[in-house]
């Protein structure tokens, strides 16, 4: 019954250069949960100040040719 078990092998079938260094108990390098959710409103924040900045220069753009 090779079937119901499961392969914790999350590296299988990769090449060397895409898998992480392991460390003692889980992969080194890899970037913690809070890390992320921190960097992933940082592109929101960089999204929404470059939106800012492009709709400001462009009605800045229409009082000038108006």
């Amino acid at each position: 019954m090779d079937g119901l078990n499961t392969n914790l092998n999350l590296n299988e079938g990769s090449t060397v250069r895409v898998m992480p260094n392991m460390g003692d108990w889980a992969p080194d390098n890899v970037p913690s949960t809070r890390r992320k959710k921190r960097w992933r409103w940082f592109a929101v924040l960089a999204f929404v100040v470059a939106l800012v900045a492009v709709v400001a220069y462009g009605y800045w753009m229409y009082t000038l040719m108006r």
